[in-house]
């Protein structure tokens, strides 16, 4: 991995915090993601599946986690299958997990070979009453592809069909969504990393440059910095292609007098970053286009001071809604009868701002989190408004992430990443 080995302890409180909130006499099992094939003998990069690496720091294939907090034998309240590694598999892949090395990565101490797995498997199973399966209900979530977790459930099911059943995910929705020190720390990294590769940029671009350009300059400066790339696939879109909420051909030719939206982050450690911002590509805002950033810039300000603890989601976005109509009537792209007359389904205001402004954030770029829950402390969240206007050719977007704190406004990660029109231009021009 290219990023710094991250203390156990994190690790240890998160297995724990999970375990006692199973029920009595229960297992639970976390397997790691598929490697997925593209053709031939190649692969996509390999990306661990957030939850085992959340309870274990295991970020390596074919893994498994096994928590039993009430096992008999006391060896295994906290078990750890590996693929077992050898001389031939560093040669050809490069080093795996010894045992020794995986306790100083997760801090379990029984760490056994997968083919143990199924005799070890059965001998628990035989201990337990309840199962608790790691099933992805994220409120996103569109899984088409069989995972190895589901081929691991029906199996399950199938070869021990008297047990009971329960989800792992409404334990892990809560307790991933509330950050630890050590993960505030690894989030902070990202979104430092972003900030060179903006500042990079922001030296880099002028009239003529392609998208996809400006899409390698974030590319270089992360890799630079120990990520292994985007913690998402990056929008890099100039002119028009703003309009489109999820633009992301990259492909287009940056010209004289147009915006470019940035909608990019670093990776770390498999924790995300997510920024937006808007930049002139000849360095300098038009009145209008200075006029519609301000505004877009005062509702991200009005909103993230509404990110406190005990808001709540849905009744937050309401209030948002209603700082863009007061932005967009002042603008001139809507007017009173647009909004005396709007849908309460669809306002007046979706018109130019359709999207959400803000979802929580950590080890997914769209991170678990119980949406109908009051915000918490250490919770993370995005704040992302934006005004979108076709007829004019251009959209800007402005995206920060936020720690929800004990009392009072958010900390900002992105405090340090330039926002205000003024020092876009005069870095721009420097």
């Amino acid at each position: 991995m290219k990023y710094h080995p991250i203390s156990s302890n994190l690790y240890i409180k998160n297995r724990k915090n999970f375990m006692a909130k199973m029920k009595p006499s229960s297992l639970a099992v976390f397997n790691s993601n598929d490697i997925y094939p593209i053709s031939a003998d190649s692969t996509m990069p390999f990306q661990q599946a957030r939850d085992i690496l959340y309870l274990s720091g295991v970020d390596q294939e074919e893994s498994i986690l096994v928590l039993f907090p009430g096992a008999p034998n006391p060896k295994h309240r906290e078990i750890l299958f590996l693929k077992e590694t050898n001389d031939h598999i560093a040669v050809w892949e490069g080093e795996k997990l010894t045992k020794e090395k995986a306790l100083e990565t997760s801090g379990i101490k029984t760490v056994y070979w997968l083919k143990e797995f199924d005799k070890v498997f059965y001998e628990v199973m035989t201990q337990c009453d309840t199962v608790y399966f790691n099933t992805n209900e994220h409120y996103r979530a569109n899984v088409e592809t069989e995972t190895r977790e589901a081929r691991f459930i029906k199996a399950t099911k199938d070869k021990f069909p008297a047990h009971s059943w329960a989800k792992s995910n409404p334990i892990l929705q809560r307790l991933r969504s509330v950050k630890d020190q050590i993960e505030l720390d690894l989030m902070q990294t990202a979104c430092n990393i972003t900030e060179k590769s903006f500042r990079r940029v922001l030296d880099f671009v002028k009239p003529g440059v392609w998208e996809y350009e400006i899409e390698a300059e974030f590319m270089h400066e992360f890799l630079r910095n120990r990520s292994k790339g985007f913690a998402y696939t990056p929008i890099i879109a100039s002119g028009n292609n703003a309009n489109v909420l999820h633009y992301i051909e990259n492909n287009q030719q940056c010209k004289d007098g147009d915006l470019i939206l940035i909608d990019a982050g670093a990776e770390y450690a498999n924790y995300s970053s997510d920024m937006s911002r808007t930049i002139p590509v000849n360095g300098k805002f038009t009145k209008r286009q200075r006029d519609v950033y301000n505004a877009v810039n005062r509702v991200k300000n009005d909103a993230t001071n509404m990110l406190v603890s005990g808001t709540l989601w849905a009744a937050y976005h309401v209030e948002v809604g209603k700082l863009m109509t007061s932005e967009l009537l002042g603008l001139g792209l809507l007017d009173k009868a647009d909004v005396q007359n709007e849908n309460p389904d669809w306002p007046a205001y979706k018109k130019y701002f359709m999207h959400g402004t803000s979802h929580h954030i950590g080890l997914d770029t769209h991170d678990y989190g119980i949406l109908w829950e009051p915000m918490e402390a250490n919770q993370v969240f995005t704040v992302e408004p934006g005004i979108y206007i076709p007829e004019e050719g251009f959209g800007i977007r402005l995206e920060d992430d936020l720690v929800i704190q004990e009392s009072g406004s958010p900390f900002n990660l992105m405090r340090n990443i330039p926002i205000e029109a003024e020092e876009i231009e005069d870095l721009m021009n420097s």
